[in-house]
C-alpha cells in the first residue's frame, strides 16, 4: 500500500495471575499514556461479562477513566456490545464523555453480547437482543445527532454531539451495515481471522456515503507479539496461548507467565485451535513484523490497524509499542 495505515490499540484490561483489578486497570493507564506519547491513534477497551480475568465490562467508565488520564489520543468502545443496553443509556453515557473530552471518544457498537447466555439475559431483558441491532444502531445515530422539532425523547447529554459511531463485526453481517448506513466499519481479525478478506470487500463494494462518513473507513484489528527478536517473540507468545486455552476450556482468563514449550499444556487439536483463533497474529521484531505487515496488507485495503498486545509483564508490554511504532518509520 502506498498508504501507512494508522495504528491503534485494542484493550481488554487482563488481569496478571496474582494481581489485583486496581493494579490492572493502572497498568492500563500506563500503556495507554505509552501509546499517546508514539503517536497511536486510538485506544478502544472491549466489553466484556462474567469472564474471570478480563475487567472491561463497565466500559464506559473506563472510557471516560483513560481519556481523563490521557490529552489527545482518542479513546472510545470496541465495541459496545449493544443487544445488551437501551439505546439511550448508551447515548447518554457517551454524549457525556464527549461533553468532558470533545473530539476524543468513539462508540463502537457490536451485536453480540460479550458473554454467555446466562449473562446475556442478566444484562437486558428478556425478547431483546442482536435481531433489532439495526434499529438500535438507528436509535443511537437519532439520539446523538440534533434534535428534532417534536422528538419525545432526548439524549440529555447526547444530542447534538454526534458520537463517530463505528461498527465492529467479525462477519459480513456488520460489514454489509455499515456500507448501508455509510459508517466506520472494524473487522475482529483478533480472535474471527476467517473472513476478513471478504468483509472487508464487501463493505467498500456496498458503501453508501452519509453525513457522518463520505468515504469508507475500514479498520482491521491483528493479535501482535512485539520484541527485540523472534526468539523472545516467540516465548512471549505463549501468555496468550494459553490465555486462549484456557477460553477454549471454559476456564478463567488469567494472563499467565510466559513458558518454554506449550508441549504437555495442550494436546494437537487445541493447538491447531488456538493457532487458528490467531490465523492474523504477526510476531518478532521490528523488521518482522514489517514484512508481515505489508504481506497481510498487499491483498487488502485499510486506513487503520488496530492491535492486541498480550504480554505479561507491563513494562515488555510498554516496550512492544517502542518497536511496533518502529515499523511506521
Amino acid at each position: 500500500m502506498s498508504i501507512k495505515p494508522d495504528f491503534s490499540l485494542l484493550e481488554l484490561a487482563s488481569v496478571r495471575e496474582g494481581d489485583s483489578v486496581s493494579t490492572t486497570l493502572a497498568n492500563s493507564v500506563a500503556y495507554a499514556q505509552h501509546a499517546e506519547k508514539l503517536g497511536f491513534k486510538r485506544f478502544w477497551l472491549a466489553e466484556h461479562h462474567n469472564m474471570e480475568g478480563i475487567t472491561s465490562s463497565a466500559t464506559s467508565v473506563l472510557v471516560g477513566h483513560i481519556a481523563g488520564k490521557t490529552e489527545s489520543i482518542r479513546v472510545g468502545s470496541g465495541g459496545v456490545m449493544l443487544p445488551n443496553h437501551p439505546p439511550l443509556v448508551i447515548a447518554e453515557q457517551f454524549g457525556t464523555l464527549e461533553c468532558l473530552y470533545p473530539g476524543r471518544i468513539d462508540l463502537g457498537l457490536g451485536r453480540a453480547p460479550g458473554t454467555d447466555q446466562i449473562t446475556a439475559r442478566a444484562l437486558r431483558r428478556e425478547g431483546l437482543g442482536a435481531e433489532q441491532f439495526p434499529e438500535d444502531v438507528a436509535r443511537l445515530q437519532t439520539l446523538l445527532g440534533p434534535l428534532q422539532p417534536g422528538q419525545p425523547v432526548k439524549a440529555i447529554p447526547g444530542a447534538g454531539t454526534n458520537v463517530p459511531i463505528w461498527l465492529l463485526g467479525s462477519s459480513l453481517y456488520s460489514a454489509q451495515l455499515a456500507a448501508m448506513r455509510g459508517l466506520p466499519y472494524a473487522f475482529a481479525g483478533h480472535f474471527a481471522p476467517r473472513l476478513y478478506r471478504e468483509a472487508l470487500r464487501v463493505y467498500r463494494d456496498n458503501f453508501q456515503p452519509s453525513e457522518q462518513l463520505q468515504q469508507p473507513y475500514a479498520m482491521l484489528a491483528v493479535p501482535a507479539v512485539p520484541a527485540d527478536s523472534m526468539e523472545e517473540a516467540k516465548f512471549l507468545s505463549t501468555t496468550s496461548y494459553q490465555r486462549i486455552l484456557s477460553l477454549f476450556r471454559g476456564q478463567p482468563l488469567w494472563m499467565k507467565p510466559p513458558v518454554e514449550s506449550m508441549d504437555g499444556l495442550w494436546n494437537a487439536a487445541e493447538e491447531a485451535g488456538v493457532k487458528d483463533f490467531l490465523g492474523l497474529q504477526v510476531i518478532g521484531n521490528a523488521d518482522d513484523l514489517k514484512q508481515q505487515l505489508d504481506e497481510l496488507l498487499s491483498d487488502i485495503q485499510v486506513e487503520e490497524l488496530m492491535f492486541t498486545v498480550d504480554i505479561y509483564e507491563p513494562a515488555q508490554r510498554r516496550h512492544a509499542l517502542d518497536i511496533l511504532a518502529q515499523t511506521r518509520t
